[in-house]
């Protein structure tokens, strides 16, 4: 039976000499490189260090070996379906510090319920519970991110975040929130492995790990993914590519479709067209979803005022800013911002600090709303009146 044997914050062998247990569960599609990421990085960490700080099985949803892309299969240790089933061996599942869910695509089918109430059994019993790729999927599907911060993959981010309206979905290569991480999948994967690695036993075995997968750099989960604009195998579409790039560039001050499209070199018309055949969205709501995304990010990791995000995210008005928050997320920029802070309660000094300093901020933002109003930052440009898609 999978069980939850330690906190996962003592689990690293090199402070309590026991091994950590790692359960990986590949649900097809998925690659032999998105595994390969992260059994090379347990399996080093082991080599180098010379002491099993690892030690990891594979499993599939039946026990049957896992399908992989270009139809070859790897062997799996056990089925998870059943980790819990009464009927199973319990000896077939591995005890469990950390839980992997690994997937290269969400694929849903009729006899997803077993998958999903043995995620819903195991999480809450498990240290650590990581998505991979569409691995984050199916943990949400099971109600496990619940108001958790998500990486998701920017393929899906805004079918995730219509979704799964609470969880709090960024775009970041790899994010750890309390007992979830999750990761975006790709190279990211290796980020997050040397990540997790280095956090339990220290930066010098990761960065001796990352010279021997030949990882020159080494990013950290505050840094974005890096939008490859693919729109077919073997394609680019460069128009997209290079509109995509104007969006990011220009959060604070959104550019109109019109512009944009003048940039580009296309017709508005064939802008729109670009966005709904790849994106499955208007180049305005797929913006204002940029710009909201930045903003929650920055309500969640920074103590500026709401006044301030507004503002740094390209919004004319707060009103308008909350309106749009709200509908995008369900709550105001404020309610969330205090749900989050309420999250972390009990996480220690650093949750404590947080709040301090965001309250600290809170008390000055009526002044700041004033003088926003006296400059006119708050008042509607005469331009963007007239362009029902600068937001």
């Amino acid at each position: 039976m999978i069980r939850a044997s330690v906190s996962f914050d003592d689990a690293g062998a090199s402070r309590t000499g026991r091994t950590v247990q790692v359960a990986i569960v590949a649900l097809a599609p998925v690659s032999m490189s998105a595994i390969g990421l992260i059994v090379d990085a347990l399996d080093l960490a082991n080599e180098i260090d010379g002491r099993a700080l690892y030690r990891w099985r594979l499993g599939s949803r039946d026990g049957r070996p896992v399908p992989l892309s270009g139809g070859a299969q790897r062997a799996a240790d056990f089925a998870f379906d059943h980790a819990f089933d009464a009927s199973c061996n319990a000896s077939a599942a591995p005890a469990c510090d950390w839980l992997i869910v690994v997937s290269g695509r969400y694929q849903p089918s009729a006899d997803d319920s077993a998958l999903l109430a043995t995620l819903a059994r195991v999480a809450p019993r498990t240290p650590l519970v990581t998505g991979v790729h569409h691995g984050v999927w199916w943990l949400a599907l099971a109600g496990q991110l619940h108001g958790y911060r998500a990486a998701v993959n920017w393929e899906t981010y805004q079918q995730f975040t219509e979704r799964f309206e609470h969880s709090i979905a960024t775009q970041q290569i790899y994010e750890i929130d309390r007992d979830r991480a999750t990761c975006a999948g790709g190279q990211a994967t290796l980020d997050f492995m040397l990540a997790m690695i280095g956090r339990d036993h220290g930066p010098e075995l990761a960065g001796r790990i990352a010279d021997a997968m030949g990882a020159s750099t080494l990013r950290s989960g505050d840094e974005r993914q890096r939008i490859p604009f693919v729109t077919a195998p073997g394609e680019r579409h460069p128009r997209l590519n290079e509109a995509l790039r104007l969006m990011e560039a220009n959060i604070e001050d959104p550019l109109t479709s019109d512009e944009i499209a003048t940039l580009v070199g296309v017709s508005r018309r064939q802008l729109e067209r670009l966005f709904r055949q790849y994106l499955n969205a208007m180049p305005a709501k797929y913006y204002l979803g940029l710009r909201l995304a930045k903003a929650r990010s920055q309500l969640q990791r920074t103590s500026k005022s709401v006044v301030q995000i507004s503002l740094a995210c390209g919004f004319a008005s707060a009103a308008h800013f909350s309106n749009a928050y709200r509908e995008r997320f369900g709550v105001t920029p404020r309610e969330d911002r205090r749900n989050w802070i309420a999250r972390q309660q009990g996480g220690g000094a650093a949750s404590a600090q947080t709040s301090q300093s965001v309250e600290a901020s809170q008390s000055v933002e009526a002044s700041q709303l004033v003088e926003a109003s006296r400059s006119g930052q708050f008042s509607q440009p005469a331009e963007a009146a007239e362009s029902p898609e600068r937001h």
